[in-house]
């Protein structure tokens, strides 16, 4: 992903729909240099062309949303991988900052292997040469594009990992991180049976929603990794709760 690609994505996140020429104007490149980073980025699941025109309408459920506070997400992906080693095996669920967490994985970790119900960060990663992804079974969502329920229980119980990364949807204090999606929500709490260590990514604004569904208690949680934006009530709530807490800068000049 190249800064040309970021400011694109940062465009459409404030205006959904845009000219290709008046993304080459804003970047000061050409509109063939433009049309090359589109097909890129539709490519991935995160946008969709039009003739003339860049947008969001029609792209991938989560690359759509992968858009949205991107440069945040970015980074708390790249901290996260800094808790990986090369050769590992890690667990990654579905998510925004978790489908780029994969992708700093992938290209940037030596022989990662990288078990996940996502069809979408399977996708995302395909090109990566030193990567080995093991997509679970089961009932498929095709919105999210993740698998969940018993089936994926069951593909989830022959491996175990250190490490389990998972995204949120919000957060209660009372409880901890929920989701919307019962099926995703049981499928994740089945999941974390086979983690040593759970580890939720998530951006702060997330702690400002308060989802219907419990995802994951906080007891069964090592360290969240989020951005600087994170309300105090929520960080003391995690620290209460022997959580480590690892927050990147919200913004950086």
């Amino acid at each position: 992903m190249t800064n040309r690609h970021t400011k694109i994505l940062e465009v459409l996140a404030k205006r959904q729909r845009v000219e290709v020429t008046d993304l080459a104007e804003l970047l000061q490149v050409s509109q063939v240099t433009v049309r090359k980073d589109l097909d890129q980025l539709e490519e991935r699941g995160m946008i969709r062309r039009e003739h003339g025109y860049a947008s969001l309408e029609g792209a991938d459920d989560l690359g759509k949303r992968m858009v949205f506070h991107y440069d945040i997400k970015r980074r708390i992906a790249k901290a996260a991988a800094t808790t990986v080693e090369d050769g590992e095996t890690v667990m990654i669920e579905s998510g925004s900052c978790c489908a780029l967490l994969a992708e700093e994985l992938a290209f940037s970790k030596k022989d990662i292997t990288i078990i996940t119900n996502s069809a979408f960060i399977a996708n995302f990663i395909r090109r990566a040469p030193h990567v080995k992804i093991l997509l679970l079974g089961g009932y498929y969502q095709p919105d999210s594009q993740v698998t969940v329920g018993p089936m994926t229980r069951k593909c989830g119980e022959i491996f175990f990992s250190d490490k389990f990364f998972v995204g949120a949807d919000g957060f209660a204090p009372k409880f901890g991180f929920t989701g919307r999606d019962h099926l995703r929500a049981e499928t994740v709490m089945d999941l974390a049976e086979y983690a040593r260590d759970i580890i939720v990514l998530t951006e702060a604004e997330k702690f400002q929603r308060q989802g219907v569904l419990g995802l994951m208690q906080m007891d069964r949680i090592s360290d969240v990794y989020t951005d600087e934006g994170i309300p105090l009530e929520a960080e003391k709530t995690l620290r209460s709760n022997q959580v480590a807490i690892h927050k990147v800068p919200e913004y950086v000049a």
